[in-house]
């Protein structure tokens, strides 16, 4: 009876049958339920009938799509809304918790869920803007392939201040009809763009590919990249990436109008690409480029190519504010984007391709490999910020 109640319970979750099964030895009574389902089980009627208010980056077609698709999902499933806030910047998120924190306002942020990774976790985990670790009470952690970098985050530890969500690798998207040997390091990437001038660019940072081209690039120059894991120092920062501005000031004479115009993102680059304007274009998901050929956004020549050092790899995350107004049906959406069904339409090309984070025994046959390429850790975050700062000192126009 018990064995048939609990299914019932769990059956609408997906991940839990995993939990379901682990939970029901013999001659365990329904008095016995276990404190994690129960806590679970008052989770999903809590968030019954709650709107979820999730800031996303929404300069993508495919991944608002997709969110679409999980919103009914959700709303069928659990009767929970779920709205996407499309920002062009996450930053802009943080800072607007910062402003609720000043204020002292702890709760009914208009904030429940957020997109976030790298120097922004660090910002919110620093300023103590997130909420108390929730991803030991999602069943679907319990699916997430651990051999991924999901424990940190640019070297911060994420301590279950938030759930990961997919994984990202910086690649070229080449269209090979006109690139007949496609680069594969800060040398060869230069010297093409020098022989082709006018027909490679990156994103302005601090917009997130551009950002992550810099540091893509002085992980390629930089010999013994320990200090890059490590707090930045003034010195150290000046040492190793004098190479990166010598090499950018050889690279921005042959950008895509003289290197005195960057586009504003990886959307207005990818579409560069499409217009035939240029020749390359940065992703950071491994999987973009097949995808983007395959819905018709990019030329059949287009293909993914990585640094032969290894790609600048991460993975990106969900997180909960300290004064989300709806945490219940926040953790209820966290749960079902970590769930096998979710991940694996998320990681079809035709959908978003974006690379799941669970382990490969928990997703259906045939779902793609999280890493293509060989990948690079990211540097700490102190890094990030610098680099930032310097190129708009140097080439902010």
């Amino acid at each position: 009876m018990f064995k048939t109640r609990l299914r019932a319970l769990l059956h609408p979750l997906p991940g839990l049958l995993l939990l379901a099964s682990t939970l029901m030895a013999p001659g365990l009574q329904a008095k016995e339920a276990p404190p994690a389902a129960e806590r679970w089980q008052q989770t999903l009627s809590e968030a019954r009938g709650q709107t979820v208010y999730f800031n996303a980056w929404g300069g993508s077609p495919e991944i608002n799509a997709y969110l679409q698709w999980a919103s009914a999902e959700i709303q069928r499933q659990y009767g929970v809304k779920l709205v996407q806030v499309k920002v062009d910047d996450i930053a802009q998120s943080v800072s607007q918790l910062l402003a609720n924190q000043q204020a002292g306002k702890k709760s009914g942020s208009p904030i429940d869920l957020l997109w976030v990774n790298g120097e922004n976790f660090k910002a919110l985990k620093d300023k103590q803007l997130l909420g108390a670790p929730f991803t030991g009470d999602l069943p679907n952690m319990a699916l997430v392939d651990q051999q991924l970098p999901v424990n940190q985050d640019f070297t911060v530890p994420v301590e279950g201040l938030e759930a990961p969500w997919g994984i990202g690798q910086l690649n070229l998207m080449v269209n090979e009809e006109e690139v007949g040997t496609p680069p594969t390091s800060a040398a060869a990437l230069l010297a093409w763009a020098q022989t082709h001038p006018g027909r490679f660019t990156y994103p302005k940072p601090p917009q997130f590919h551009g950002s992550s081209f810099l540091k893509q690039i002085l992980l390629e120059l930089t010999p013994d990249p320990t200090h890059l894991y490590q707090e930045a120092t003034d010195a150290e920062f000046e040492r190793l990436s004098a190479p990166l501005w010598a090499w950018l000031d050889a690279l921005h004479p042959a950008l895509w109008r003289k290197g005195k115009l960057f586009p504003a993102g990886a959307a207005e680059t990818k579409q560069l690409l499409d217009d035939g304007e240029l020749a390359m274009a940065i992703s950071f998901n491994p999987s973009e480029a097949q995808s983007s050929v395959q819905n018709g956004t990019l030329p059949p020549g287009v293909k993914a190519i990585a640094m032969a050092k290894g790609a600048l790899t991460n993975s990106h995350f969900l997180a909960i504010p300290f004064n989300a107004n709806a945490r219940a049906s926040a953790l209820v959406v966290a749960n079902f984007l970590l769930s096998p069904a979710a991940q694996a339409r998320k990681a079809d090309v035709a959908v978003w391709g974006d690379p799941s984070v669970l382990r490969r025994d928990a997703l259906p046959k045939g779902t793609a490999p999280a890493l293509r390429f060989k990948a690079l850790a990211e540097p700490h975050p102190s890094w990030q910020l610098r680099l930032e700062a310097a190129w708009a000192a140097r080439y902010g126009h």
